[in-house]
């Protein structure tokens, strides 16, 4: 989603915003706006890539600016569209992430007022409230126009003639980056860890004023809050592409890692009760969005396995209209970010039901770690990649150690049972790395897929799920149509679309229950013509006579499958993109932290 960027300091405030834009581009946007005061507040904004914002941008001395990428919800993309926004005598500059609900009606009050719109986005509004309110204080200003507002935000802003920056939030994540005689305001920390790795997470209804030597924060009720600053352990380089042409190939790479980070501790969480020290919940309800939803349904096959308990899997953005039941399960909220809109909704939606949630989420800090009772961190480290790819194997990663955390503490897996199960999951790091040490299997055989318009994506039991975030890996970056389905529903209506040009991904592993039946549907589908790449172990050889290629995997346990065949689903999008020419990290009209609903 959008980004912001505040600096005040001894700097060029232009290099350093439009450095850490740069940073913030991964979160995707369609136009990018810069203001430097010096001494007049000077704007400059385009639409497009930052690099056309950059190549026209004037020299522009100061030390006090706000930058801010734009991806549209209110208004096109265009120039007029763009942030920052000035109040009309060009005082007051402001950037702002989120959706003001009410701005038609505050526009058409402004309007009659007097006040002149140069855009059609809901954004302009709050800074002509703000010049409305202004009376020599512009952080009061500031909480007198968001006490109006009804939405949510992540503002910055600043005032001709001042060195202050003043921001505030509500549902939208700000992050303070902590400097000598230098402060920043982010959107996200990433774009402020070439400069300072100390920051301060603002919270919900929070006010800052931000100068040089301090930053100061406030509360709802206009006291001043203590807060502690945190210390962030990856630094600006982890999230660099290190030699390879894309930031997601580097994550993908990046797994082995990433799940043994995760796997850290996961001894004392299982057996010792780091979390869920109380299990007396009757069910759980996972729920999440696009790839978490897809790991809360692998979550479920695990959970009903090990702790043999009853799991339903809801998406966010159906949750909250749901009549609810009178039951309390424990409800495990997933997201990446942390700051994803429908999922907080969810969270605060189950608090309000009575429910114990635990949430699960890669970001310290973000807002789901204070709308939830207990917290999961995946540890997969910094994803600039809009697809997710190791944030989603490490969630993984997090279901199956708290679906074993949960049957050891239900007495369903003995000691050494759990010692078994954990065992399996610690070989989890050195299966992905043989996977990825064929790589090159997967770009010679993905040339079946690339010229494709439609392909088909099939799997049976905990492979179901695994297909199904397969096919939204191709889409997303290939921009090829892809489905998922579970294989014993190709009778009930998709047989009809298969044909000569339209391909289909299976996984049929050996040591699957479910592999006869799988074996069945490839040879069902490969009677209609349609070209079949398959997903098999590496001992496999039945599957070749059925299939018109194999990609090989190691032959690990299937409750544990998903992991290794995830990787395979992984590279075959990343490689059919590449040779489609797309446009990868950055694929169109996505965004990484999806903050509005």
């Amino acid at each position: 989603m959008c980004g912001i960027i505040g600096y005040t300091g001894q700097r060029e405030a232009s290099e350093v915003i439009l450095e850490a834009l740069r940073r913030l581009e991964y979160r995707g946007y369609d136009s990018a706006g810069i203001v430097i005061m010096n001494p007049e507040l000077t704007l400059h904004k385009r639409k497009g890539e930052l690099a056309e914002m950059q190549r026209t941008l004037p020299q522009i001395n100061g030390h006090v600016g706000i930058g801010h990428t734009r991806w549209a919800t209110c208004g096109k993309p265009s120039n007029e569209n763009a942030h920052p926004f000035l109040d009309c005598h060009g005082r007051i500059a402001l950037v702002h992430n989120g959706i003001i609900e009410n701005y038609m009606a505050l526009k058409e009050k402004l309007q009659n007022e007097g006040h002149v719109f140069t855009s059609q986005t809901d954004t302009e509004v709050i800074v002509h409230l703000i010049e409305k309110h202004d009376k020599g204080d512009l952080h009061q200003a500031v909480r007198a126009a968001v006490a109006e507002i009804k939405g949510t935000y992540a503002i910055a802003c600043i005032e001709k003639g001042s060195g202050q920056i003043i921001a505030a939030r509500k549902e939208n994540p700000l992050v303070l980056g902590l400097g000598i005689d230098e402060n920043f305001v982010a959107s996200d920390v990433t774009a402020i860890l070439s400069y300072t790795n100390r920051v301060k997470y603002v919270m919900d209804g929070e006010t800052v004023v931000i100068t040089p030597e301090k930053v100061t924060i406030y509360g709802p009720d206009g006291e001043m809050v203590e807060r502690s600053s945190q210390t962030v352990t990856w630094s600006a380089e982890d999230a660099q592409k290190g030699g390879f042409p894309h930031f997601m190939l580097k994550e993908i790479f990046e797994e082995p890692q990433a799940i043994h980070n995760s796997l850290l501790g996961a001894l004392d969480v299982i057996e010792n009760g780091e979390i869920l020290p109380n299990v007396q919940f009757g069910s759980i309800k996972i729920i999440a969005c696009g790839t978490s939803y897809h790991a809360a349904m692998v979550g479920k096959y695990a959970l009903e396995e090990l702790a043999k308990i009853p799991v339903t899997v809801e998406l966010a953005s159906e949750y909250r209209y749901s009549p609810g039941a009178k039951e309390f399960p424990l409800v495990v909220l997933i997201s990446q970010s942390g700051e994803t809109a429908d999922t907080l909704a969810a969270a605060r939606e189950a608090k309000r039901r009575g429910c114990k949630t635990l949430g699960i989420t890669n970001v310290i800090g973000s807002t789901i770690t204070r709308e939830v009772d207990e917290v999961f961190y995946t540890r997969a480290g910094p994803e600039i990649g809009v697809a997710a790819t190791k944030t989603y194997l490490t969630q993984l990663i997090a279901l199956y150690i708290i679906a074993i955390r949960i049957g050891y503490a239900r007495r369903n897996l003995s000691h050494d049972a759990m010692w078994n199960e954990l065992s399996k999951l610690r070989a989890m790091p050195g299966a992905v790395q043989s996977v990825l040490d064929k790589a090159f299997d997967v770009e010679a055989a993905v040339d079946m897929l690339v010229p494709a318009r439609d392909v088909f994506y099939i799997g049976r039991n905990i492979n179901y799920p695994t297909m199904l975030e397969g096919a939204l890996k191709l889409k997303e970056i290939s921009y090829i149509h892809a489905e998922g389905f579970a294989a014993g529903e190709l009778k009930h209506g998709p047989l009809a679309l298969l044909d000569s040009t339209t391909p289909v991904v299976a996984v049929a592993l050996t040591k699957d229950h479910t592999y006869d039946k799988m074996m069945a549907n490839i040879s069902e589908v490969a009677a209609r013509d349609s070209p079949v790449l398959a997903i098999g172990c590496e001992d496999d050889k039945e599957l070749p006579q059925v299939a018109d290629l194999v990609l090989r995997v190691p032959c690990v346990d299937p409750l544990y499958s998903p992991v290794v065949v995830t990787v395979v689903l992984q590279l075959i999008a990343y490689y059919v993109a590449l040779k489609r020419g797309c446009s990868i990290d950055k694929p169109k009209n996505l965004a990484k932290s999806v903050t509005v609903e």
